[in-house]
């Protein structure tokens, strides 16, 4: 059984505090752009980066990692789900939700 290879991630979280959905950049702060993020290309730095945020707990919850491409403007998400968090919360009423 052969594993997959590699592919670039960021590192991705919910702000404890907020819920926001927060992206760890290279000097070690929290942004809520993923442009800002830290795009990283190896797998060992990957998991040293996540061990790193998942220590944080009085500032996130819930870190993982995020696979991801590079473009000109800076990282963006590959898969749906987390280019549907890039646009913010979901939690807000409309639709049926303000009707009722």
């Amino acid at each position: 059984m052969s594993r997959r290879p590699f592919t670039p991630k960021v590192v991705a979280a919910n702000d404890l505090l907020k819920g926001d959905a927060v992206w760890q950049t290279e000097d070690d702060r929290w942004t809520r752009d993923i442009r800002e993020a830290e795009l990283i290309e190896d797998e060992a730095i990957a998991e040293d980066r996540l061990i790193f945020a998942m220590a944080q707990a009085d500032i996130i919850v819930g870190a993982y990692l995020v696979d991801a491409e590079k473009t000109e403007n800076g990282p963006a998400p590959v898969h749906f789900r987390e280019a549907f968090r890039t646009r913010g919360p979901s939690n807000y009423l409309h639709g049926k939700q303000a009707e009722g």
